[in-house]
């Protein structure tokens, strides 16, 4: 297993909801990274950002970790749950609530 791999499998395995994405949540550099932690933000979910932007292996070594060709990434207690798309589409059905409440992740407004 590469460094990067090793970073990425710890930062997974270490947190209960983490977000690879271009930027941070507080200064999203895309639309999609926005999108989702908008929905994040909005749930009031706990969550880490890792930002791919701060390196090349990253950005590229995330890619190859999830098998998915895409950024953003979330991860939920280890597994990955989809990007921008996936996440838009599961909060609009609830599913991404209901998804987080039964791993044990606090949300604050179901809708």
């Amino acid at each position: 297993m590469t460094a990067i791999n090793e970073f990425i499998d710890n930062e997974v395995k270490n947190s209960d909801v983490v977000l690879f994405m271009k930027g941070t949540p507080t200064f999203p550099q895309c639309g999609f990274s926005g999108q989702v932690v908008q929905i994040l933000d909005y749930l009031g979910v706990d969550y880490k950002g890792v930002n791919v932007l701060e390196s090349d292996d990253l950005r590229q070594g995330i890619k190859e970790y999830s098998n998915w060709p895409t950024i953003p990434q979330l991860y939920v207690k280890g597994e990955f749950v989809g990007g921008c798309d996936i996440i838009r589409e599961m909060f609009q059905a609830s599913e991404l609530q209901s998804h987080f409440t039964e791993n044990g992740i606090t949300v604050k407004g179901a809708a």
